[in-house]
């Protein structure tokens, strides 16, 4: 049985991309298996196997298959959203010495491919207000910045992939990762190192409660919404594909203006007697949206993206309710 191995699937895109590889892929022909840095039986009760593993010590990949290693899904990082405290050596040590660490497992184990996630703050400062983002531009990033050292660090890794392909034939395909969405208990993120709600929890909240919600800048600002399936049906399309190699933005390619992703949280949020109103605010400024050009994805592996925006917002509503990775969240 061919085996697919998901690093990183206690994370927040992982856990995911784990659940929906195991309803994808014919289970008579493939094994899943699950690893993560942390300690958790939360696999094991759902009969998933997992390997707690620490990608930046190379003894600790002994625990994992050594045969019939298809693909090897590579989601572990140090990124910049969980840095509570800026540390560049967390970034060396997870995303290059990691990436060596993982693409030296590969190639004892003969793995077929390797599928990697990379950060589209690499072609950052190409994003004016309605450039769409081509898989194939050349970086353009800052080298200043909370982000510089995270970003290096996934442009080494992917040099290091480009040659484990070169030198011993280990297929690769990358996916360049804007916001992924994905309802997750832990609501909060790190910007420069200060703990901050997300706003689209805040706008969910407030709109629960049929509170004003302010629209920032210009209502017709528009950027790319990719739900986490999306995400993972590229992912798992790229397992499967006949191909030696593939790079790739994750997105929809269709762009959702700040007025239509306001409207629909109220829509599946807000009670129906008592709508949020909307607040505009073009004294403020709104940004850090991306637009992915994904048709090489659709060309090549048969992607096609299934979530509107509503569709997005009606499954972070039936994820809230049963809240189905709890106990992977950090707190």
């Amino acid at each position: 049985m061919k085996k697919i191995i998901i690093f990183g699937a206690t994370g927040n895109v992982g856990s995911y991309v784990l659940k929906y590889a195991r309803e994808f892929f014919d289970a008579n022909e493939y094994e899943v298996i699950a690893s993560g840095k942390r300690k958790t039986d939360f696999f094991e009760k759902r009969g998933i196997k997992y390997y707690s593993v620490d990608i930046s010590k190379a003894e600790e990949f002994e625990k994992l298959p050594k045969e019939d290693v298809h693909a090897v899904i590579y989601l572990a990082a140090t990124i910049p959203s969980y840095m509570d405290r800026y540390d560049s050596r967390a970034y060396i040590e997870s995303n290059i010495l990691g990436a060596f660490n993982v693409l030296e497992y590969c190639r004892k184990v003969k793995a077929d491919r390797i599928l990697f996630s990379t950060t589209v703050f690499d072609i950052s400062l190409y994003a004016k207000d309605g450039v769409i983002l081509k898989p194939d531009m050349p970086y353009n990033f800052s080298y200043k910045g909370d982000h510089a050292v995270y970003v290096i660090t996934k442009n080494t890794a992917i040099e290091l992939i480009k040659h484990y392909n070169e030198e011993y034939g280990l297929k690769y395909f990358i996916f360049r990762f804007p916001t992924i969405y994905n309802y997750s208990n832990y609501e909060y993120y790190y910007p420069n190192g200060v703990k901050t709600l997300r706003p689209v929890y805040r706008m969910i909240e407030q709109a629960k409660k049929g509170e004003p919600i302010e629209l920032w800048g210009d209502p017709n600002y528009a950027k790319d919404m990719v739900h986490v399936y999306d995400c993972a049906q590229m992912i798992c399309k790229a397992v499967i594909v006949n191909r030696k190699k593939g790079f790739y933005n994750v997105g929809t390619g269709i762009p959702v203006t700040l007025k239509e992703q306001i409207e629909t949280i109220i829509k599946v949020f807000s009670p129906k007697d008592h709508p949020s109103p909307i607040i505009m605010r073009p004294d403020k400024q709104a940004s850090g949206g991306f637009l992915m050009d994904v048709t090489n994805a659709k060309e090549e592996l048969g992607y096609e993206p299934k979530y509107t925006c509503e569709k997005l917002f009606e499954n972070y509503k039936e994820e809230m309710a049963i809240d189905r990775f709890k106990d992977l969240r950090r707190k």
